[in-house]
């Protein structure tokens, strides 16, 4: 008798220590011998702010309290990223002034879950502080000022979070789709130069944090070849690229014959020739009507709400959730295909409700773009998509 309930504990010891069934898992425990995996978090995520408004009106706001999506944030995922909290408007809004009040609060929070985090974004045109380009009398300054505001911004910055940010999107979004440099006012005044610097200024404030170049359209081939074509020559010249960032902001309606997919492995395959890997940085993907073959993320392209662009107020129907169900399964599996050259796979916003994508590039719409529903529920298709490493 007494050997019978020794063999029965032993199997149930030995039961205990196997891996726990897939709807226990999350897909950052799935993939971990693959790639990080990430999403994009909010200011009210991190704490509410029951004075605060919406000064951002991009990232979905729904609510000044949303912080019961923090455990289902911590849980889920092993990066994060702010969405808006350290991006130069934010945390240097005036020249001498820096607020990191709301930075060092998702910061330090996330630290204490044991996340690694992403600083987004040191260099991008938009979202800029106004008073960052031009002098006293309204009138552009000279390159060598520009340099040293952009020196100064980027060391203050990476040195009050050394140590707490493991990685930067250095430069953000400087070029256009058809691969050529975006005109913005850094280029206006400092050509493609104020990429490199900015890369060199980040290394050197911190040499142990990993540095991405991040932009969106990145499937299109002649994006993603004009970027590659750019940072060849430096990144065999010494200059310290950690990864290229796809922000991968798709609509299921481009994916016809899975040419969507098939446009992002070229992408990998692109990149990868640069020595470096890929960085999926801010994925998500719209289900709503797309008539203007609108793509991207330029966050100045709006259209007019119309009742025909918002046809699934009231839920989607089976089809469209199979489509995309199918859409999610068949990328994951590109992704596998090439997971040696993929460094992370990080999703815009964390539920249906917060998603940008309702309000992007239609103000007032109901879109699904994202993993979890509006209830904070993962979608059946995660489950699927953690049964492909099984």
């Amino acid at each position: 008798m007494k050997s019978s309930l020794n063999k029965l504990l032993t199997a149930l010891s030995v039961m205990a220590l196997l891996p726990t069934a897939s709807s226990a898992q999350t897909l950052a425990e799935a993939y971990r011998d693959y790639w990080y995996t990430g999403v994009s978090v909010n200011q009210w995520e991190v704490a509410a702010d029951q004075n605060g408004t919406n000064e951002h009106d991009v990232t979905g706001f729904i609510s000044n309290d949303q912080t019961k999506d923090w455990p289902v944030i911590a849980r889920n995922f092993n990066w994060v990223v702010a969405e808006n909290c350290m991006k130069c408007e934010v945390v240097h809004p005036k020249e001498g002034v820096y607020d990191f009040t709301l930075a060092d609060q998702f910061v330090n929070k996330a630290k204490a879950e044991g996340l690694k985090v992403l600083g987004h974004a040191l260099i991008w045109h938009s979202q800029c502080a106004p008073w960052f380009h031009y002098d006293d009398n309204g009138k552009l300054v000279s390159p060598e000022v520009l340099k040293k505001r952009m020196r100064e911004h980027i060391f203050t910055i990476m040195n009050h979070f050394k140590g707490r940010v493991d990685a930067w999107d250095v430069v953000n979004e400087a070029f256009e789709d058809d691969g050529t440099p975006r005109k913005s006012l850094f280029w206006q005044i400092l050509g493609t130069d104020y990429i490199p610097l900015a890369f060199q200024y980040a290394h050197e404030a911190d040499p142990t944090a990993e540095l991405y170049y991040n932009d969106f359209s990145m499937n299109k081939a002649t994006k993603v070849e004009g970027v590659a074509r750019f940072f060849r020559p430096l990144i065999l010249q010494g200059l310290t690229v950690s990864a290229i960032g796809m922000q991968g902001h798709m609509i299921l309606e481009d994916n016809v014959d899975n040419s969507l997919i098939k446009q992002y492995e070229h992408s990998i395959n692109t990149i990868a020739a640069l020595g470096v890997p890929t960085a999926f940085t801010e994925v998500d993907l719209s289900v709503l009507p797309n008539p203007y073959g609108f793509s991207g993320a330029n966050i100045s392209d709006r259209f007019a709400y119309r009742p025909e662009m918002d046809p699934y107020t009231n839920g989607l129907t089976r089809e469209q959730e199979a489509k995309m169900e199918q859409f999610w399964i068949d990328f994951y599996q590109m992704l596998i295909g090439h997971r040696e050259n993929i460094q992370r796979v990080s999703f815009w916003c964390l539920n249906d409700a917060s998603s940008w994508r309702n309000d992007f590039p239609i103000r007032g719409r109901t879109d699904y773009a994202t993993l979890f529903d509006r209830q904070n529920q993962p979608k059946p298709f995660v489950d699927k998509l953690i049964q492909l490493v099984k």
